[in-house]
């Protein structure tokens, strides 16, 4: 048996299938898609960097303190915070106006690997910033590129505890045509990480819940031909 799960268990991947969070967007059709994916490309992006989300009661030397102190530092980072009660929820319209206007959008692990946000920065066509592998990598292989650098960036947790790097730097240092290049690959992610609207007639595109399907198929005609791991 293989369960879809919205985060994979590291320690028993062959029974698990990590899937991406819903997101607030559920088109119809692969024009609904397209036209999407054409409003993402002509968003303003006034920030080099942003980040949604709330401080973590506790250690002040954690990844998202850091981040916190370093995007509070910089006129170059929007800030969202999700403060208890919380606007993310109340408010997910202010929520992604903060990811459509940034080229970047920080990632920091939550509660847990993964986060919902990093499904709603991919859907502003803004880059994810992950600070962990696990937070992406090494949970949602079957949706994305196997090359991580095509759309995304990773800098190490711990170079950012450790206060070794700038994110505002190491983010600037990036050149242009790269950005963009990343950017277009994000953009063209988003039909595989949204699901369709399952009141619609005609789905004509394949989204996640598509792609899920084809790699529990793969695995079942694996096992049935004798394959032990069957992945």
């Amino acid at each position: 048996m293989t369960a879809l799960v919205l985060e994979m268990d590291p320690w028993n991947p062959s029974s698990h299938l990590a899937v991406p969070y819903p997101t607030n967007f559920h088109p119809a059709t692969a024009a609904d898609v397209r036209a999407w994916q054409a409003k993402a490309r002509a968003f303003k992006r006034r920030w080099l960097f942003s980040f949604v989300g709330a401080a973590r009661p506790g250690s002040n030397k954690t990844v998202r303190a850091e981040i916190l102190q370093q995007c509070g530092a910089s006129s170059r980072c929007g800030m969202f915070r999700c403060n208890k009660g919380s606007q993310c929820e109340a408010a997910p319209g202010a929520m992604m106006r903060v990811l459509e206007s940034s080229s970047f959008c920080l990632q920091p692990r939550g509660d847990t690997a993964t986060r919902r946000s990093t499904f709603d920065a991919v859907l502003a066509g803004c880059i994810p910033v992950f600070f962990h592998p696990d937070s992406a990598y090494t949970q949602y292989a079957e949706h994305i590129p196997a090359e991580p650098g095509r759309w995304s960036v990773l800098i190490m947790h711990t170079d950012v505890t450790d206060r070794n790097v700038s994110i505002e730097e190491t983010l600037a240092k990036i050149p242009p045509a790269a950005v963009k290049a990343m950017r277009k690959e994000v953009i063209r992610l988003i039909p595989r990480f949204v699901y369709a609207d399952p009141r619609s007639p005609r789905v004509d595109f394949k989204d996640a819940f598509d792609i899920a399907v084809d790699v529990v198929l793969h695995r079942v005609a694996k096992r049935r031909r004798g394959d032990v791991d069957g992945r």
